[in-house]
């Protein structure tokens, strides 16, 4: 962490600086074409977010490590989900799907990928269909999950 002062003392900037090592899907996939890892950081931190920090930054160390800064915030909330009623936990699952879509869309390459689909919505269809169907599987599963508990082979604390 470091602190930088503005104009005066209550002017304070603090950024936090992080190593950025390799991605974990390097193992698996083609080397990433960011020779710098900080870089690569954030690259795709501004690429999936709507507002990216203006601090933003990456730089090279000592004995050559990569790293990247941000500026510091404690304004991280988190939502508790267990005590959500199921109409609360609907919408936020809402939220959730918006804010993964909008990084999705953020990160393509929209005329390549409308190229690829073309006019037609065969793709709209298969998604759509693809999605009914995990729905499905998700309400069988529930069931089972249900019938498992109540069979006694399943142990289950009682609801909130």
């Amino acid at each position: 962490v470091v602190l930088l002062e503005g104009r005066d003392e209550g002017d304070p900037l603090i950024l936090q600086i992080k190593e950025a090592g390799r991605s974990v899907l390097e193992a698996y996939l083609a080397p990433t074409a960011y020779p710098h890892q900080g870089r690569r950081v954030v690259c795709g931190q501004r690429l999936t977010q709507a507002a990216s920090d203006i601090f933003l930054g990456w730089m090279t160390g000592p004995e050559q490590r990569h790293f990247y800064w941000r500026q510091l915030r404690d304004m991280k909330g988190s939502a508790e989900v267990e005590t959500m009623t199921p109409a609360l936990l609907r919408d936020y699952a809402r939220l959730c799907g918006r804010a993964l879509a909008r990084a999705h869309a953020r990160s393509g390459d929209r005329i390549a990928i409308a190229a690829y689909l073309g006019s037609s919505d065969v793709f709209d269809r298969a998604v759509a269909d693809f999605s009914l169907t995990y729905a499905g599987q998700n309400a069988d599963d529930y069931a089972s999950l249900g019938a498992g508990i109540a069979a006694g082979m399943i142990t289950a604390a009682p609801g909130v």
